[in-house]
């Protein structure tokens, strides 16, 4: 199956501690395994690594790790989806038309990315968003 891991279970499945783990691992974990083909928005990698390098976690996660960790169970694992000027624009005219505004409009870039890539599943813990956005690709959002 072809599975686009948004940022927030990408950090879930890294991090131990966050209550979220044990939902988001296998997800990760079918990725790095060969059963799923795993995809990612371009997008979240960097959101990826602005969330590790900050959790308010003791110790904190060093640069250095952050970027091993995106490394190794991100960028070795996973297609990378990037986005075009088009796509971007594209993204801008369906926020707009829809009158969706704020933060949201970052799952955005995440849920075009799903959809330009065909994945089948978009796995979030922000499966509300995704759905508001873009309501008529609603089935393919999943929570882990």
């Amino acid at each position: 199956m072809r599975v686009l891991l948004d940022t927030s279970v990408l950090v879930a499945a890294m991090i131990e501690s966050h209550p979220a783990h044990k939902q988001a691992f296998p997800w990760l974990q079918h990725v790095i395994d060969g059963t799923n083909t795993g995809l990612v928005a371009a997008h979240s990698i960097v959101e990826l690594y602005a969330i590790l390098t900050t959790l308010p976690i003791q110790p904190r996660i060093p640069p250095s790790v952050a970027q091993r960790l995106i490394h190794e169970n991100v960028i070795n694992v996973c297609k990378v989806i990037s986005l075009s000027d088009k796509d971007y624009a594209s993204i801008i005219e369906h926020l707009s038309e829809s009158g969706i505004i704020g933060g949201v409009t970052y799952d955005a870039l995440i849920m075009y990315s799903a959809l330009k890539s065909d994945a089948e599943r978009l796995v979030t813990l922000n499966d509300k968003d995704f759905r508001r956005i873009y309501p008529n690709h609603a089935d393919k959002v999943t929570p882990p």
